[in-house]
């Protein structure tokens, strides 16, 4: 379960399970890989930052099949489910909250020596020194986060913000020192102890033709071939094993001049895992099932091609009638939105997927199909 789960699903359905999804969009695909799929979202009128554990479990009953697990993806990890009596295939709550409050997650990376941004409330603003990346404390796709200058665009960004997503609060948010670099990131499989890294991700975010949002995260590049990378495998393991994780994990790194920075850690399956898969052939929900019976791959995989998963935002009110679904039905899609399925600026539309022997390959494929889609009627 999670706000967009298709990915995992799939994964979890070729592993050869039998997979039932909860989920905010339930898209064709996700249909058409699962047993049963039902939409968190059971009305208009229902924000999902205000589902709660019971109306999960509700929507669990529904299915009128106990689960022998539960996976929890984007927007549900931090769920506390430990009284159920089935496997929660998640690192433990408390672990959750530790990792994915991107505050105190700044402090304890000071103290290991990781580098990383220096990172507080909004009162430290002026301690921390402008420019600043304003952005809230937990989840978010980078959809609200916000450069500032000075004291002035600060409060109108907290303004800002708070319209956007009415339940965050100026204790919800955080200032960071704003850093040049490049996005990547690390996947690798824990068993609470070790870790094996698995690839190293270049991360799409805000690419001006995918979204209009400068920081969304709009997917990944399978493998990004950097200097780097070794200490990138180093940092991220040793993240793992200081905070016991287990499962398939990620962490995200910005290239800066000084090396890489630890920007965040997601300590759930991740949006790379298409790509990863594509680009290595392993099925990493097998392999995250298998870290918590104490099995972890013997070493870092060989990288089999390229891959590009490249989030595909709208630029404009975009309905899906029956005619543009045949269109995109024909593309290299994941993520496919059903007959019916609205979308207004800035709302996410479809997944391009494309492999290939080289960067440019993938790039190009994708550049294609993005044009396909986007002068469609």
């Amino acid at each position: 379960m999670g706000y967009s789960s298709r990915n995992i699903a799939c994964s979890a359905t070729k592993a050869g399970y039998n997979v039932y999804a909860i989920d905010a969009f339930c898209d064709v695909d996700l249909k058409e890989n699962t047993v049963a799929c039902q939409s968190l979202l059971t009305n208009e009128d229902i924000d999902i930052k205000d589902i709660d554990k019971r109306t999960i479990l509700d929507l669990v009953d529904n299915f009128d099949v106990y689960p022998d697990a539960i996976v929890l993806g984007s927007g549900f990890e931090e769920m506390d489910l430990g009284d159920q009596s089935c496997k929660i295939l998640n690192n433990d709550p408390v672990t959750m909250k530790q990792v994915s409050d991107k505050s105190s997650l700044a402090k304890e990376l000071e103290s290991l020596e990781i580098p990383h941004p220096l990172s507080g409330n909004v009162e430290e603003a002026d301690e921390i020194g402008y420019p600043l990346m304003v952005k809230p404390k937990s989840a978010g796709g980078g959809r609200l986060n916000r450069i500032v200058h000075n004291e002035d665009e600060l409060n109108t960004i907290l303004e800002e913000i708070t319209k956007l997503d009415p339940t965050l609060t100026s204790v919800d948010i955080m200032v960071q020192e704003f850093l040049s670099g490049f996005p990547a990131s690390v996947s690798l499989i824990a068993d609470g102890t070790c870790a094996v890294p698995i690839a190293a991700n270049e991360q799409l975010i805000g690419v001006p033709w995918l979204s209009g949002l400068p920081f969304a995260y709009c997917g990944n590049i399978t493998p990004y071939r950097t200097p780097y990378t070794p200490q990138m495998y180093d940092i991220s393991e040793k993240i793992a094993s200081e905070f016991g994780l287990i499962g398939s994990n990620g962490v995200d790194f910005l290239l800066t001049d000084a090396g890489p920075v630890v920007i965040e850690v997601n300590a759930r399956l991740q949006g790379s895992l298409d790509t990863v898969e594509m680009a290595t052939g392993l099925n990493l929900f097998d392999l995250h099932v298998q870290s918590f019976d104490g099995i972890l791959p013997e070493e870092t995989p060989d990288i089999c091609q390229y891959a590009i998963r490249a989030v595909l935002y709208a630029d404009k009110a975009v309905n899906v009638d029956e005619a543009f679904y045949g269109s995109i039905r024909a593309e290299s899609i994941a993520d496919i939105p059903a007959p019916g399925y609205s979308a207004l600026p800035n709302d996410p539309i479809t997944s391009i997927l494309a492999t290939g022997a080289t960067r440019e390959d993938v790039m190009d494929k994708a550049l294609d199909i993005n044009y396909r889609i986007r002068n469609l009627p």
